[in-house]
């Protein structure tokens, strides 16, 4: 399980960590700092619980008789994963965009899926969005959301909360390619070619573009997000996949 875990996540979180207590500590220290803290606190609250509604009662909740399929998924994955219980699954419009997001409230787990990915699924296999959920399963499994709060501080600063942020989408990425490797690289295409087009990339050219296509503003717009650039997450599975590779070769040569 340790092998799944992008190293620099544990790097960034214990920065991000030690800065938030720092912050937090400057701020215990006035009254002023405590307000601020409480309607932070109080505004985070209420955001996220008008955000759950609006998804409990607009989306489609997955289960057995709802998208079974898709439950029967989301099932095995946690059971692979020791997860449980199975987060809230559900299945929002909008509009053609294609994501999928887990978010947390009163101790609750939720997994949103958007409705064109899920097309995927009934249109090509179900590989691209195995991996897909998986990877937002992984977020819950290594407790991303609940660090949030403690971290909050922290990811509010420019590098440093966007650093750890895209950690932790390369080790999610890993959870959902040692899962589901099917669908592991076409699942991050979809993202980036769309449902239809995914297919007829180029992998390795997909691959190659960041070394012909950087610069400096490449480079801000990245290390300013939450999420690497796709063609470098697929570039890090591939590596991923050659370690083990070679690890599963070297041990058979030893035995």
């Amino acid at each position: 399980m340790n092998s799944l875990i992008y190293p620099k996540e544990r790097l960034y979180f214990y920065l991000a960590f030690i800065v938030s207590i720092i912050i937090y500590a400057a701020l215990a220290l006035s009254v002023i700092g405590l307000l601020y803290i409480a309607i932070a606190v109080v505004f985070a609250f209420f955001a996220q619980g008008i955000f759950i509604g609006n998804i409990k009662g607009n989306g489609i909740k997955v289960s057995e008789k709802q998208f079974p399929e898709v439950y029967s998924i989301a099932k095995q994955l946690a059971a692979k994963m020791d997860l449980t219980p199975i987060p809230d699954i559900y299945v929002v419009q909008q509009g053609g965009l294609l994501n999928a997001f887990a978010t947390k409230f009163l101790g609750r787990n939720f997994v949103i899926i958007y409705s064109d990915v899920l097309e995927i699924a009934y249109e090509k296999g179900e590989a691209e969005l195995a991996f897909i959920i998986c990877h937002e399963l992984a977020h819950i499994k290594r407790k991303h959301l609940s660090r949030l709060w403690f971290l909050y501080p922290a990811i509010l600063i420019p590098f440093l909360g966007s650093a750890y942020s895209r950690a932790c989408e390369y080790t999610c990425d890993r959870f959902g390619a040692n899962y589901s490797p099917e669908g592991a690289v076409s699942g991050l295409l979809v993202l980036a070619a769309g449902k239809k087009l995914h297919s007829m990339v180029n992998v390795e050219e997909f691959g190659k573009q960041i070394e012909n296509e950087g610069g400096f503003w490449v480079w801000l717009s990245e290390h300013l997000s939450t999420h690497p650039n796709l063609s470098k997450r697929i570039r890090a599975l591939q590596a991923f996949y050659s370690a083990i590779v070679a690890e599963k070769t070297d041990s058979v040569l030893t035995m």
